[in-house]
């Protein structure tokens, strides 16, 4: 996703800052800038595009030497992509340059208020908030009055500051989002990947939650929410390029796994109102019209994005109240479908060129059904073939195996859901907002569960021998199930099916003997006691059973040989907190057989082929 860069020191600051820049590229962006500050003035050039295009206008042409900057690559989560969106952004007057990761929650409010104090807006972005929020705090005193500023702000940020008055500092702050600091020799950085500035110096230094910094040429002051000095230690990099793109993990899909919590931050970012209990998906573009005419909806989508359209079919039907669908969009075109104007189509593709899954849009489009996309990758091939559009920001996924995308995909659907839900009357206010909430904390959950990754890596050790694994769940998290055997299988090469638990005894139970692990999602819902008793039917038949169960469930451990909890959640959002352990299980297993994670045997990121 976004990435972050400020240097100080005696170089020109727009080369080194450039030059880090293009070492964040792996992580995906639309647009980039560069701010420095030279003689009391502030000099900004940002545009949109691939840096290599944009060089000419922050490196070539730049019109200072200036040691002192800051910069950015973005990717678009509040406003399309284009150079007044693109960051750095500053305040009224342009003498404060705010770079920033992350996503401002209550953004809409705080520039209502701003607003009607006299300031004015440049972008439609909810980071440049953050410089008018300085704007207002500051009497001379930087730090201060960032630190006046952020106590304002809900949600998650990374921020490097500059101010035309103060060329000897770079003001930094930290929550949720990661920050580090890079100690030179008469020259320091800010940094929101160690990957940015490794070429300069291996040793940094890791802010923690509501901590910031001061950082000037000769040293570098750290500090808490409330102002005062705290002491940190340095730690020495020891990883080559690769490793450091991996952030230190041992491969991208981990990585990705970890990245999770964050992905879903960006996705709700900018689209909720808790205050109102309302749900903003602005590339939608379906009217009301359009909304309450759909008496069908279908969701076509390969692999993963299609068990991501099963959740949905819960999820809307449950909400919405509008039946749903779902349909392998291999299969989807070849046998004449029934859709019609009364029809939304919903098409999920993680890199929307999905061979299949453009054929089955073009298909339903044919019939005169309006095509929804829910996709990661923007300008794809499916952004310019669906009437609207949902964009997952995901940012680019590396690992063949898709997770932080399938996590991402969820979330948006879960939004569509609440706002359609609450469009047709089926949802109050009051329950959205109470949803939202919920949302919104899911992420602080999802790192709860990632917690116990040593725990899950011991239990997937005594798992390496299988042959066959089965694995079972009921209502919400009956395709969790079917998604938790597809990476089992996908990366570690040990075949696994999936079965909704009450269809075990329909085949699947001839199978279950000592031999054979059987992974059961049994999360508190409505159908918890159904499931409990068919899993009593696998422990009748000594089958070595495993379990995804919620915090504090004791009735579980006796039917079980492992149990991995999860914090407890409404059931509308348990696939998405369920899936982490069966991801980093089947990760676990597919590393310690010794393969290759990130790109396993005849798999390919992108089917761009039917």
């Amino acid at each position: 996703m976004c990435g972050i860069i400020g240097y100080i020191g005696s170089k020109p600051a727009n080369e080194v800052i450039f030059d880090g820049l293009t070492r964040l590229e792996y992580r995906g962006y639309d647009s980039a800038g560069i701010a420095v500050v030279d003689k009391h003035k502030i000099h900004v050039r940002k545009d949109i595009g691939k840096l290599r295009n944009i060089r000419k206008l922050l490196l070539d042409e730049f019109e200072s030497t200036s040691s002192i900057g800051i910069g950015h690559t973005r990717w678009a989560t509040h406003g399309r992509p284009s150079a007044f969106n693109a960051h750095p952004h500053g305040d009224c007057h342009d003498s404060i340059m705010v770079a920033h990761n992350g996503i401002i929650e209550n953004f809409m409010k705080l520039r209502r208020e701003l607003a009607a104090s006299g300031h004015t807006f440049k972008s439609e972005t909810d980071s440049e908030v953050l410089a008018h929020l300085i704007e207002a705090s500051y009497q001379g005193d930087l730090k201060q009055a960032v630190l006046q500023a952020v106590k304002s702000v809900e949600g998650a940020y990374a921020i490097a500051v500059i101010h035309k008055d103060h060329p000897d500092k770079i003001i930094c702050a930290r929550k949720e989002s990661p920050l580090i600091v890079g100690l030179g020799k008469g020259e320091n950085f800010v940094a929101s990947d160690v990957t940015a500035i490794l070429q300069y110096t291996r040793q940094v230094v890791y802010l923690d939650n509501f901590e910031g910094a001061e950082v000037s040429r000769e040293g570098i002051k750290f500090f808490n929410a409330d102002g005062n000095d705290v002491e940190k230690k340095s730690v020495q990099i020891d990883w080559n390029p690769v490793a450091a793109e991996k952030g230190g993990f041992s491969h991208f899909m981990l990585k990705e796994i970890f990245e999770q919590p964050q992905v879903i931050r960006n996705t709700i970012g900018g689209r909720t109102s808790e205050e109102e209990g309302k749900i903003y998906l602005e590339e939608l573009k379906l009217t009301g019209p359009d909304i309450y005419r759909t008496q069908r909806i279908v969701m076509v989508a390969c692999g993963t994005a299609y068990y991501a359209g099963c959740v949905g079919k819960y999820l809307l039907e449950s909400l919405v109240r509008i039946p749903v669908e779902c349909d392998l969009a291999s299969e989807f075109r070849y046998r004449s479908p029934l859709v019609d104007a009364n029809t939304l189509v919903i098409a999920i593709s993680q890199s929307g060129e999905t061979a299949d899954t453009l054929a089955a849009v073009k298909e339903a489009r044919k019939r005169g059904a309006k095509v929804l996309g829910i996709v990661n990758a923007k300008e794809s091939s499916l952004t310019r073939e669906v009437d609207g559009l949902v964009y997952i920001h995901a940012g680019p996924e590396i690992g063949v195996a898709s997770t932080k995308a399938y996590i991402a995909m969820l979330t948006a659907l879960t939004l569509l859901a609440l706002m359609l839900g609450k469009i047709r009357s089926v949802l109050t206010p009051e329950y959205v907002q109470e949803k939202i909430r919920e949302l919104k904390i899911l992420p602080q959950q999802i790192e709860r569960v990632l917690d116990r990754k040593d725990a899950i890596r011991d239990i997937a050790a005594t798992c390496l021998d299988a042959r066959s694994f089965l694995y079972l769940g009921r209502g919400f998290n009956y395709p969790t199930a079917l998604e938790g055997a597809l990476k089992l299988k996908e990366i570690s090469y040990i075949h696994a099916e999936a079965y909704a638990a009450g269809e075990m005894k329909h085949g699947p139970i001839a199978l279950i003997d000592h031999e054979m692990p059987v992974m059961a999602i049994v999360t508190e819902s409505d159908v918890y006691d159904k499931t409990i008793s068919n899993l009593k039917e696998v422990q009748a038949r000594s089958g070595r059973l495993l379990a995804i169960a919620t915090e504090g469930d004791h009735e579980i451990t006796s039917l079980t040989e492992h149990v991995i909890e999860v914090p407890r959640v409404s059931d509308i959002f348990s696939p998405i907190i369920n899936v982490v352990p069966l991801q980093l299980f089947a990760y676990y297993v597919a590393d310690l057989r010794g393969l290759d994670v990130d790109q396993p045997r005849n798999l390919a990121k992108s089917v761009t082929v039917e």
